[in-house]
């Protein structure tokens, strides 16, 4: 059984204070993500940050600090974000994915609130002035993805530039909108869902809504790969439990900064490397890049200069 092992690399979540290991300069996101391809994982899933703050950026300036040493050094997917970060505008959030036209983006299937304000109590010396007001305003923040915003995304990277998507659905209303929008003929497949759980705001990472999750997707769509993220500490054990039903994980800095209990995790390699014994020991395989390739239809390896 072929288990693609997606990584993410740094994301828009967390804070450089949170931990030292988070990249957020060009080169260390770089280097993250060419040592988590060697240590397995098939996909690499990106967002851009201000090298000078660690502020999470859309700029293609930013992204060209790093893409081009990635997909020279390594053949993994690369799979730029449209969410961006929450506080940012679509037209934003679309910058770079547009200029840089991947084989795979992500698509949020749905507006939501996305709380991250319990992260900014715990006591910390901030490094940053930007973190903890990003962190508290979070209280009033709105995650925009209307259908307007889905149908845009799906016209722009994926009809006119050939991208595939790696759906992420929050709740399981966004499994339906995603059939709503397979019904209006503007997604075809292969279809690849990523059910992130564990978002204050989303789902919780709970084994009976994974289970509702799948089921759900197995009434909506015919044929489908599907994954799972747990964001925070139960990421491992859901990475489990979706191996073992069948699907495929991912694990990264963005989607949780500790490798076990109080121990941080010092690069998305050593995440990569515990997943990988974990889907080996349930008879896994990891897939290659181009294995992973085949199963979702992507129009093939892009290599930036």
């Amino acid at each position: 059984m072929k288990i693609i092992i997606s990584c993410a690399i740094t994301g828009s979540i967390h804070t450089p204070s949170m931990s030292p290991y988070l990249p957020f300069r060009a080169e260390d996101i770089a280097a993250e993500a060419i040592g988590a391809a060697k240590a397995g994982a098939a996909i690499l899933h990106l967002h851009a940050r201000d090298p000078e703050t660690g502020r999470p950026s859309a700029s293609p300036a930013h992204w060209k600090g790093f893409l081009p040493a990635i997909s020279s050094s390594c053949d993994a997917v690369l799979n730029m974000t449209t969410g961006g970060s929450a506080v940012m505008t679509l037209d934003q959030r679309l910058e770079a994915p547009l200029t840089f036209a991947p084989e795979m983006c992500s698509l949020n299937m749905g507006s939501m609130n996305f709380a991250l304000y319990p992260m900014a109590a715990k006591p910390r010396d901030w490094r940053f002035d930007w973190e903890e007001p990003f962190l508290r305003d979070s209280d009033d923040l709105v995650f925009k993805n209307t259908p307007r915003d889905i149908a845009g995304v799906l016209q722009r990277m994926g009809t006119e530039r050939g991208a595939r998507f790696e759906f992420e659905c929050y709740d399981v209303s966004h499994l339906h909108m995603l059939r709503h929008f397979v019904d209006r003929g503007l997604v075809d497949g292969p279809i690849f869902l990523q059910f992130v759980m564990g978002v204050l705001g989303g789902i919780a990472a709970e084994p009976e809504h994974l289970i509702h999750l799948h089921q759900t997707a197995q009434k909506l769509f015919p044929k489908f790969e599907w994954s799972v993220l747990a964001a925070g500490r139960r990421q491992m054990e859901f990475a489990a439990i979706a191996a073992a039903m069948g699907g495929h994980v991912r694990v990264g800095l963005e989607d949780n900064l500790y490798l076990s209990k109080g121990v941080l995790a010092k690069s998305n390699a050593e995440q990569v490397e515990k997943v990988r014994g974990i889907v080996e020991a349930l008879g896994g395989s990891p897939a290659t890049p181009d294995e992973a390739r085949a199963l979702l239809g992507l129009k093939g390896r892009q290599v930036y200069a």
